[in-house]
């Protein structure tokens, strides 16, 4: 049996600095409760897609938004506080 391997070169070049770094991920994991809600409410929004949304579908956009109008404002408090801080220069 005759093993695979390809025959031209990689478009793009191995790098071992592929993986995020510490302060990436830092910032996604900050970034978290935003993103859960926003694919929280593109579910939301999806499911009423191929048919008129019912009232239940409605109550699930709106407290959807709701959690995504909360995410953003909390986000944007908590990034406010740390450069009130002083932290960034």
């Amino acid at each position: 049996m005759k093993s695979i391997a390809a025959l031209q070169d990689l478009v793009t070049q191995w790098s071992d600095g592929l993986e995020p770094s510490d302060a990436e991920l830092g910032a996604i994991e900050v970034e978290l409760p935003l993103i859960l809600a926003e694919r929280d409410l593109l579910d939301a929004q999806i499911m009423t897609i191929d048919r008129t949304p019912s009232e239940v579908d409605e109550r699930r956009i709106r407290r959807a938004r709701n959690r995504v109008l909360v995410a953003r404002r909390d986000l944007a408090n908590r990034t406010a506080g740390s450069m009130v801080s002083g932290d960034a220069a």
